[in-house]
This record gives C-alpha cells, structure tokens and sequence, in this order.
C-alpha cells in the first residue's frame, strides 16, 4: 500500500489479460434462475455451454461467458429490481477455495484486504475493488465502468453482496460499516439492501463507496490465524500464477506458436487451422481478453528470456530464432516488452 501523507490507497492489479474462471459462479447463478423459473437453456443462451458443462465442476470458462448469463438471466427477470443482491448473497466464502480460507483465516481486516484485492482474480468478481484510507478511516470503493451496460447494475449488486457476505462471515454480528454511498438509482423498496448492511445506503451517489468505522481494520478478527493465512496466500500466488497460463483458445493459439517461432503463422493461418474466419478468431481471443498480436508478443517473450538466460547465444542468433530478421528488430521489442535491452537484461540476470 503507497501512502501520501495520511492518506493511502491501493486497488486490485489490472490484468494483462482476464484469466479463466471455474464455472462454479455460473452453476450458482443458473440455480438462482432456476428458482425464479427460468429454464436452465434460456440461462445458458448463447454462451457455448450446455447442461454437460455445468455438471463438471471442474470446468473452466471465460468471463464473457458468464456475463452473457447474467445478460440472459437479467433479460428473462427484468420485474426483479434486486436480482444481484439475491445472487451475491449465494457466494459464501467455502465455493471460493484457498482464496476464501485465506481471507477467513486473516489475523484482520486489514489483512484480509490485502490478500482479497491482491488475488481478487481468484475470486468471481467484475467489480474492481479499491481500499482507501484517509485520517485512519478505510473505505472501499467499487468501480464497475468496465462492466457491459447491460448487466453493470446486476453485477454491481452481486459482487457488492459478495463482499458484504465474506465480512459477516469472517466477523459474525459485526455491523463496521459507518456509511454507504452507491451511483445506482434509489429503488422503491430499499429493504433488501438494509437486511444486507444493516444500514440504509445512500443512493444515486458520485461513486460507489463502502465507508468503515473508525479502527475497523485492525480490529482482531475471530478465526484469524497468520501462520495459516501465509501459508494459504503463498498458495494463492501459485494458483493465479497456474490460472493466469491461457487456457480455452488462446492456449491452441499460443500452443500452435510456440511449434515454430523462428516462423510463426499469420493469423489467417491460424484461423484457417482452426476452421474459423478471421473475423472470428479475432472475436473469440476478445471474449478471452487478449489478441493475436498479444499472444504472438508473450511467446517471443518468454522464449527471449529463456534464450538470454539459458544459452550463450549472439542477439543476431536470437533474433534469427524467433523470426526477426534482424537483431536490431529484436532488441526494439525487446524493449516494448520489458522497458530494458536484451543486453542490459542479460547483464542483470548474471549479475543476480
């Protein structure tokens, strides 16, 4: 956390590109349709998935297709107001894996924001979520700008429950919050929110902001254990590590890459291997967050590192291996990818 003075912030990292997500969230939401009456193929509606894939709870998917369920669902109950508060109140800390026993095992709140925001991409959250403190009060803030129109007061609601749900968890009884603002418009019956809060929020605000009671972050929280805690975030760290790899497309693209660098395909190449347009290609790597240009950057990357590092080779030789045609193009993307040459990278990593 950077400080100025006394005030600090900190939010979740930005992700290079979106990893994939277990389907469990979307198993949840498909459940909660299922109990307003929604049938589970209007629920699954163009997003490429099928009863078969809900009942693997292993499965892995992208974000957009989760979004486009909630799309759907909130399409099929647009009479209910609330529908994001009755899905995030579904998300209790167990469905979360390490990452929720390392947020209830937190010595405190406090502690519990740094691993929550660090490895938030562990979580099922849209929301970006930021931690600020100013004259020692901490306020959370929820940015959903990123978040398609059409399900942004859906998904605010979800993930804003989600977060009101892990703190009762981790503090049951507790009532910290001192204030509530939120950007969403008052609606008639604010009930559902104050059975959540335990406060009325204020609504049709600047921002969405969660304010705590003064102290609340050092509080000692009932289950925190710092020994456990650690251990359950070096964990975190190598499971968003592992999650962070591609997966779905973008995998057979990079895969497909890496069979040879010294000449990679084109990504009319790619997409005629594939069997699909480029026009499509292009579509479907957007829905995974990333971009042939992207994945062809990340493999000439990581193979460029492990060529520095791993074998005495010339740069004209690197060069020659990841189809430049020249040194001198290497050492330029080179330094578009890690701000430094490849000399002054090698240079570093042996004096390391």
């Amino acid at each position: 956390m950077t400080a100025s003075g006394n005030t600090a912030a900190r939010q979740n990292p930005g992700r290079d590109a979106a990893p994939g997500r277990s389907i469990v969230s979307v198993q949840l939401l498909v459940r909660l349709a299922q109990d307003h009456g929604v049938e589970t193929a209007t629920c699954l509606r163009h997003t490429g998935l099928d009863s078969g894939d809900l009942a693997d709870a292993h499965q892995v998917i992208a974000p957009a297709q989760e979004l486009q369920v909630a799309a759907n669902l909130v399409a099929a109950l647009p009479e209910h107001p609330t529908l994001g508060l009755e899905a995030g109140m579904r998300y209790h800390l167990g469905i979360y894996g390490v990452w929720g026993f390392a947020l209830a095992t937190s010595p405190t709140p406090r502690a519990l924001a740094d691993i929550a925001l660090r490895y938030l991409d562990l979580s099922f959250a849209f929301v970006r979520f930021g931690l600020t403190l100013d004259h020692g009060t901490a306020s959370v803030t929820l940015d959903d700008q990123a978040i398609p129109a059409t399900v942004r007061s859906f998904m605010l609601q979800r993930d804003f429950a989600a977060m009101i749900n892990a703190l009762t968890e981790v503090m049951p009884g507790a009532r910290p919050f001192q204030r509530i603002d939120l950007s969403l418009r008052e609606p008639a019956d604010p009930t559902p929110y104050e059975r959540l809060c335990g406060l009325r929020p204020r609504f049709e605000q600047d921002c969405h902001r969660i304010t705590f009671t003064p102290g609340f972050l050092d509080q000692p929280l009932p289950r925190g254990d710092a020994l456990i805690a650690r251990a359950c975030e070096d964990h975190c760290r190598r499971l968003l590590d592992r999650q962070r790899q591609r997966n779905g497309l973008s995998a057979q693209v990079r895969d497909r890459l890496l069979r040879t660098p010294h000449r990679m395909p084109s990504l009319m190449a790619i997409a005629d291997e594939l069997h699909l347009s480029e026009r499509s290609l292009r579509r479907r790597l957007q829905a995974e967050d990333t971009s042939f240009r992207a994945l062809a950057d990340e493999v000439r990357k990581a193979l460029a590192v492990e060529l520095l590092t791993k074998a005495g080779l010339k740069l004209d030789e690197i060069a020659g291996r990841l189809g430049y045609a020249d040194a001198g193009s290497f050492i330029h993307a080179f330094k578009r990818w890690t701000g430094e040459s490849p000399t002054q990278f090698r240079r570093q990593y042996w004096k390391d």
